[in-house]
């Protein structure tokens, strides 16, 4: 190759060069992060959009129907799980007649003077009674009043109990049984 020509491909190939660095460092300074913003800014406006849909679709007759009636099974839903405060003596009562009916021997019941309090449960408007129990009977008679005590309505949630082996061989076992309800808190007026 002649001289001049291997100057003008040197000097191409330079410009070349410097012209892809330059264009790279333009990519990595400038556009690379509009690229980031563009992205953000994207999700920003499918966020607001979705907030506007939302707001159209309460603002619906028929939606506003419809929540109207979810928010009522879920206050009848709310009976099953929570007691008026005023209730908690019949529950007490219920609880009795459950182990009447299960025939368990030496029952007694006591409600616990602490209650936890709606902090621990994070909750404003209910709070957690606690009641204790105690019995002897057998394994049977057990098992049917847990059983009849996690079906009942509101739910009586048992937190924890101790069976004590009973020394004498044919002799009921002693069971002690630490219960929770849920109930509504009174409000001040």
């Amino acid at each position: 190759m002649k001289p001049v020509y291997k100057k003008y491909l040197t000097r191409v190939a330079l410009i070349w060069a410097g012209s892809f660095i330059l264009l790279c460092c333009i990519y990595i300074f400038v556009l690379a992060p509009q690229k980031k913003t563009k992205n953000q800014i994207g999700k920003q406006l499918a966020l607001k959009k979705q907030i506007y849909n939302s707001a159209l679709e309460i603002s619906k007759v028929e939606t506003k129907i419809k929540l109207k009636e979810q928010l009522e099974t879920l206050q009848n839903k709310l009976v099953d799980f929570v007691i008026e405060p005023e209730n908690s003596a019949d529950l007490i009562f219920d609880i009795s007649q459950i182990a009447n009916e299960k025939k368990v021997d030496s029952f007694s019941i006591k409600p616990r003077e602490k209650h936890r309090s709606s902090d621990l449960l994070d909750c404003e408007h209910i709070s957690e009674n606690c009641i204790d129990i105690s019995f002897k009977g057998n394994y049977n008679q057990f098992a049917t009043l847990l059983n009849s005590l996690e079906r009942h309505r509101p739910v009586i949630f048992v937190d924890d109990f101790v069976i004590t082996r009973s020394q004498e061989s044919y002799s009921d076992h002693q069971v002690n049984m630490s219960l929770s309800v849920f109930a509504k808190q009174r409000q001040d007026s």
